[in-house]
């Protein structure tokens, strides 16, 4: 007979592995860098436009004429102009992009899910320059002479819809960015909603629920910070989008007064004009950056409010 010989234990391990202190250093560095070269960019954004900012003081935020003859700039109108065709790309993007990512992830067959993802997703691929042409060729005329026309003589009463429509302006560049932004909302949207665990599903399954209900009242409650959270990041990709909206949004230093007048964002501005630019102008136009990097912080810090208040819930 054997004698079984008693298990022999394991030294303990006294502190953590150099694998794992070499690897929590160095994301710990990458994280640093990443704020570093954030903080920098501000940093030469802000000293570069110092002097727009000492001739002019807030009115280079609040200033409505922007004036190379006389050295008058200021941003709204270009504020104005980045947030229109941004609200106007994210009414538009993400119902449809919702919509989408829930048939994706609780109604498509797999074998038609896959294939349908990927053509979406190639949409992401496109190069803006390529959306660009497609609106100044094909978008801006179908638009002028069909929704433009229809919406301008239903509501043409109402200011904000009053025409007329040129086919180039607010609106359609509104519309190429609803077009740019749908590829990340639907994506994140359908891997948010495909992480929601299957005892979710089942629970409303054993109550009788159909699977609509089961989509709308079990999984997207659950997943409703992801879905927050991907429609934020597609509207900031909407706000820093250049070069196909500079091609079709009409490039008029103005403030735009109606979802069909043409006008600028603040990157198509900087696009347009930048090369040209000298002296106090160029250094404006770099004030223009700082502002809309400041845009984009404040719209990611209320984003990551939104998200945590969605994911505590309603109050009781």
């Amino acid at each position: 007979m054997t004698t079984l010989s008693r298990p022999t234990r394991l030294p303990a391990r006294r502190g953590p592995r150099r694998g794992d202190r070499a690897f929590a250093a160095g994301t710990r560095w990458a994280g640093i860098a990443i704020v570093s070269l954030l903080v920098g960019i501000a940093i030469v954004l802000a000293v570069e436009s110092w002097p727009a900012w000492r001739a002019f003081g807030t009115g280079l935020l609040t200033g409505t004429t922007w004036d190379p003859t006389r050295d008058i700039y200021g941003a709204v109108p270009f504020i104005v102009g980045t947030l229109a065709t941004a609200f106007i790309a994210v009414v538009i993007a993400a119902p449809v992009g919702l919509l989408t990512a829930i048939y994706l992830a609780e109604f498509a067959d797999r074998r038609l899910a896959t294939p349908l993802t990927f053509t979406i997703e190639l949409l992401a691929a496109i190069p803006s320059v390529v959306l660009g042409l497609w609106g100044i060729f094909v978008l801006a005329p179908l638009l002028r002479d069909t929704l433009d026309a229809f919406v301008i003589a239903a509501l043409g009463w109402i200011p904000l819809f009053a025409g007329p429509s040129y086919g180039f302006g607010v609106s359609t560049a509104g519309v190429i960015l609803a077009i740019m932004i749908l590829p990340t909302i639907v994506s994140i949207g359908r891997e948010v909603l495909r992480s929601v665990p299957a005892a979710q599903r089942e629970a409303m399954y054993g109550l009788g629920a159909t699977r609509w209900e089961v989509a709308t009242r079990a999984v997207l409650p659950y997943a409703r910070s992801g879905v927050v959270g991907a429609v934020i990041l597609g509207l900031g990709r909407a706000l820093g989008e250049t070069l196909a909206v500079t091609m079709v949004i009409g490039n008029t230093d103005a403030i735009p007064t109606s979802v069909f007048s043409q006008g600028q964002s603040i990157a198509s501005k900087i696009a347009v004009t930048f090369n040209e630019s000298t002296g106090l102008q160029s250094e404006s136009l770099v004030g223009l950056g700082l502002i809309l990097l400041a845009m984009t912080l404040l719209l990611n810090a209320a984003a990551r409010l939104l998200v945590a208040r969605t994911a505590r819930g309603p109050r009781r």
